[in-house]
């Protein structure tokens, strides 16, 4: 004859305790691995946006350096230099712009996108 199934109430308090103690356990590793993995998909989505800020600043830099360098050798001539600094600089600083712009909503992953905040909401709500 089969034996019965294994019924909860046969348990000792230590038996309980001790599984209490290993659901808690287990309990507090998955939450840590919740955290760590929404840390890292933060930082990943981020740091491309930092590459692009970085990237931005320095032909924002360049531009100025370009504009100066142009009024520089305009006035020294007068002439053509003046505009073709003012050219290299706008074209830099516009690219620059966007770059920063985009840099900048890089950064916001930093603080989570909407579906992410939708699933951390769904899963504080599960039982």
């Amino acid at each position: 004859m089969d034996s019965p199934a294994h019924d909860p109430r046969d348990e000792g308090i230590s038996d309980l305790v001790s599984r209490l103690l290993e659901d808690g356990r287990a309990y507090a590793r998955a939450e840590l691995d919740l955290v760590k993995q929404i840390a890292r998909h933060r930082a990943d989505r981020a740091r491309n946006g930092l590459i692009a800020l970085a990237a931005g600043a320095v032909l924002l830099l360049s531009s100025l350096t370009a504009l100066i360098l142009g009024l520089v050798l305009g006035l020294a001539v007068l002439i053509g230099p003046v505009l073709a600094g003012i050219a290299i600089a706008a074209a830099l600083a516009g690219i620059g712009y966007l770059l920063v712009r985009i840099g900048l909503g890089g950064l916001r992953a930093l603080s989570g996108d909407e579906e992410e905040k939708q699933a951390i909401a769904r899963g504080e709500t599960m039982p």
